[in-house]
C-alpha cells in the first residue's frame, strides 16, 4: 500500500466479492488520542475513500466499512470490501477516426 504500511486481505466469502482488508500498523494514527466525546469517530476513514476511489478508477463500485479500530481499543484495523457492481468499460465510438 502506501506509508509504508503492510495489509493482508483475508476473510473472503463464498461468491468473491467481500473480504477484509487488516492493517497491522497504521502511520496516521502514531500521535492521535481521540477524547471520550468522539470516541465514535473514525479518524481513518479517509483510507476508506482512497480505497473506494482507487477501484472505482478501475470499473468497480465498492462500499468499504470499518470493522475494527485499533484507536477503539480493537488489535488491528480492519476494512471490509464489498463488490457492489463491476462496471463495463465503454469505449469511444469511432474514437481512431
Amino acid at each position: 500500500m502506501f506509508l509504508g504500511v503492510t495489509a493482508s486481505v483475508t476473510n473472503w466469502d463464498a461468491e468473491g466479492t467481500t473480504c477484509s482488508i487488516v492493517l497491522e500498523d497504521n502511520p496516521l494514527v502514531d500521535f492521535v488520542e481521540l477524547p471520550d466525546n468522539y470516541q465514535g469517530l473514525y479518524y481513518c476513514n479517509i483510507l476508506s475513500g482512497v480505497i473506494r476511489g482507487a477501484l472505482d478508477m478501475v470499473s468497480m463500485k465498492v462500499e468499504v466499512t470499518w470493522l475494527r479500530d485499533a484507536l477503539r481499543g480493537d488489535d488491528v484495523f480492519e476494512l471490509q470490501v464489498k463488490l457492489l457492481k463491476q462496471v463495463p468499460e465503454e469505449y469511444p465510438y469511432k474514437d481512431d477516426e
